[in-house]
């Protein structure tokens, strides 16, 4: 959740400021205006004084002195402005003479990691099932991923027998694909088999018990958040009692902070056992190929945008754009019809310019496209752009073809023949998206959300631990497009650096409070050098470990202490009870 604006007023000086170029502005700013470049610049009617931090402009006029106060940073969309000063620039760096996609990371930077063992090495049948799990996945696609692989770790915590999750009719999503029409379900049943089983539907015997009625199964309101023990304590007791329970809605109802077999359980169902439907996988690898092949002159390296410019996105957002009253009063019914009356509340104050500053206003294609040209990516990049319905997409998508020409959508890459078995259904056509993004070389995120924090998890799953992934500073974007008269070698060197800044945190490991999902290291992936040294001590255990299960061993102790050896080793975290 974003923290409120912490902005003060600009206090005065008093002081003019003396002609300096433009300097960079600040990493992060949270407490103070950006600093003014203090230039000089000549207008027909005189001088105009650029007051330093202040915020008043003073034109010495006709022998006369006429100070005006200043919209605070972020107040006014100046992007426009910023970017008729830099497109002759830009032009001028075109045509591949330098393209920072052939070299975007540096693999210096990046520790090699690979997928931990996280299959289990028994072949044993699972014990006898405590009772069914039926949940229910609500949200959007990704949002649907957390609540199946949650519900997967949850069943293997109680030894459940886990039901097919069911799909939450959503409001705005508005999809009705049941799991099979987007995951292989099939295919998730059978990876899944050696530790957690699921079926399709409740036996007979027991829907019978419920009168034939799944909503008749009691519903346990599960907090969200709860730990293991809370399941162990409040929830098996019910499943063994009842044979059934339900939980829905199953969205976050379990704690990021849960033990390695666990979480080693969210690793497979996630990375492993979800896997699209055929149609989509289909449709989505023939999108690939020919992004692949429209990047020929990169090498078949691409560049993926999540572009989150919706129309619900900017009416949530509160922002303002250069849209006028028009745009405000779309904004307004935009806004009152998705969420009646929440931003009218009594006491509820907007604040624009503040939200801006604070990094809360989605980026327009415009901004992309300008960080994106500023970084070196030129007008042969190939660039695909993952994206709902943009607000007024003629008007805001073209200077993002203009400075990409090579753009390309899900609308333009499919045909409309195969588009049309996915129209109406937004999960299903995210797939098509996420899939796309997944194998780009650099993914851009603009906006978080489920969708970039899923993806960035599985590309540092894919990519030996690095996200390859474009993450801005949006409080730092924000400063620099409030500037028309920034240069392009100070604009081009902060966002350089901002690509490096992504690239050396691409890696990051997880932290207690995060999830898996979105940093995979270490709960799911182990540092290659170290699986090296441990190869040879891990294949002398999983010898003894195999002839333990045979009967050649029958210590309990011996059996245990193997386990933890394996587990520490060679980071296969789920080799049995």
């Amino acid at each position: 959740m974003h923290g409120y604006s912490r902005l003060g007023n600009a206090g005065a000086t008093g002081r003019a400021v003396t002609t300096t170029p433009t300097p960079s502005p600040p990493s992060s700013p949270r407490l103070r205006h950006s600093r003014s470049s203090g230039k000089s610049n000549s207008s027909p009617g005189g001088m105009v004084l650029y007051m330093g931090s202040l915020n008043f402009d003073v034109n010495l006029k006709n022998g006369g002195v006429v100070v005006r106060k200043r919209a605070p940073p972020g107040t006014v969309y100046r992007s426009p402005k910023v970017f008729d000063k830099l497109w002759p620039y830009m032009e001028a760096e075109s045509n591949g003479s330098h393209n920072a996609l052939m070299k975007a990371w540096d693999p210096k930077l990046h520790q090699a990691w690979k997928p931990s063992g996280i299959s289990n090495y028994s072949d044993a049948e699972l014990p006898e099932s405590n009772g069914f799990l039926i949940i229910e996945a609500n949200g959007g696609l990704n949002q649907q991923r957390l609540s199946i692989c949650d519900a997967v770790a949850v069943a293997g915590l109680l030894n459940a027998t886990l039901v097919i999750p069911f799909f939450h009719l959503n409001s705005v999503w508005r999809d009705s694909s049941k799991f099979g029409e987007i995951f292989d379900e099939d295919f998730f049943i059978h990876a899944l088999k050696n530790n957690v089983k699921v079926v399709r539907e409740l036996p007979s015997d027991v829907l019978e018990q419920f009168d034939n009625n799944i909503s008749s199964i009691v519903n346990l309101r599960v907090k969200a958040w709860s730990s293991p023990t809370y399941y162990l304590q409040k929830v098996l007791p019910k499943l063994r009692h009842m044979r059934a329970v339900r939980i829905a809605p199953f969205s976050n109802r379990l704690a990021h902070a849960v033990p390695p077999n666990i979480q080693g359980l969210r690793c497979l169902a996630n990375f492993e056992a979800l896997r699209f439907s055929e149609s989509i996988r289909t449709l989505a690898e023939q999108m690939v190929d020919r992004m692949i092949k429209n990047s020929s002159q990169s090498g078949g390296k691409y560049v993926s945008v999540h572009l989150r410019f919706e129309t619900d996105m900017v009416a949530f957002s509160c922002c303002e754009y250069d849209g006028g009253e028009e745009e405000k009063r779309e904004m307004d019914i935009a806004r009152e019809s998705a969420w009646r009356g929440k931003f009218r509340r009594r006491g509820r104050v907007i604040r624009p310019g503040a939200n801006r500053v604070d990094g809360k206003c989605p980026l327009t294609p415009l901004e992309v496209g300008m960080m994106l040209r500023g970084m070196g990516f030129d007008n042969t990049t190939s660039v695909y752009v993952a994206a709902g319905n943009i607000y007024k997409a003629e008007k805001y998508m073209a200077p993002l073809k203009q400075m990409f020409p090579r753009l390309e959508t899900k609308d333009t890459l499919a045909t409309t023949e195969e588009l049309v078995p996915f129209k109406g259904h937004s999960s299903r056509l995210a797939a098509l998206d996420y899939t796309v993004c997944l194998h780009s070389e650099v993914f851009v995120t603009t906006q978080g959300g489920n969708f970039p924090h899923f993806l960035m998890g599985h590309r540092r799953y894919l990519y030996g631990g690095h996200a390859k992934t474009i993450n801005p500073d949006k409080r730092k974007l924000a400063l620099l497009f409030d500037k028309p008269s920034i240069r392009w070698e100070v604009f081009k060197r902060q966002m350089q650096n901002m690509l490096r800044h992504s690239d050396v945190k691409g890696s990051e490991l997880r932290k207690p409070s995060a999830s898996l999902y979105t940093f995979p290291m270490p709960d799911c992936m182990c540092k290659q050098t170290e699986a090296r040294q441990q190869d040879s001590r891990t294949g002398y255990w999983l010898h003894h470990y195999s002839q333990m299960q045979s009967g050649t061993f029958v210590e309990n102790s011996t059996l245990k202490t193997v386990k933890i050896l394996l587990a520490h080793w060679g980071c296969h975290k789920n080799v049995g009870e």
